[in-house]
């Protein structure tokens, strides 16, 4: 199935994350059968503020047109926070896969009122490596997801 194929990829950033020092969150913009661009989160390696999964993906794939985005899915490992939702809405993108949500349950309904479809694939992997980096990076995490 190419949902876990291209979820693969987006883990395989994760776990590179996780082995940089980061946030342990992949993910995988996909385009007729090929990944377009693969990112991570790295607001602690690049000490960026908006460096996400998502949005470093978008930033790998480079300047596409429009018409590449409405036939993209974007893959990532967690649930999309409202920033990476919002890119996800301004470039178009009709169709999300979620790694997990259990960890983190981020704008889904808001991608899913503008139309995108959303998948949960509830991945153990996924869940296991957030819930392992909550549980020892308490403070970092609160700081990626805004709170104090």
């Amino acid at each position: 199935m190419d949902d876990r194929r291209f979820l693969a990829a987006a883990v395989e950033q994760a776990r590179i994350g996780r082995d940089e020092g980061g946030v342990p969150i992949g993910a995988a913009l996909a385009v007729g059968g090929e990944v377009i661009g693969a990112g991570r989160n790295r607001r602690v390696q690049l000490g960026s503020a908006i460096r996400h999964g998502e949005t470093d993906a978008l930033e790998q794939a480079g300047r596409q047109p429009a018409s590449v985005y409405a036939r993209a899915t974007m893959y990532t490992t967690l649930s999309p926070c409202h920033m990476c939702t919002g890119a996800i809405l301004l470039y178009g993108i009709p169709r999300v896969v979620i790694g997990e949500n259990r960890t983190f349950l981020g704008a889904e309904d808001l991608l899913r009122a503008h139309g995108v479809e959303v998948v949960d694939l509830d991945d153990q992997e996924c869940a296991a490596l957030m819930a392992g980096f909550i549980a020892e990076h308490p403070d970092l995490w609160n700081e990626d997801i805004g709170v104090d």
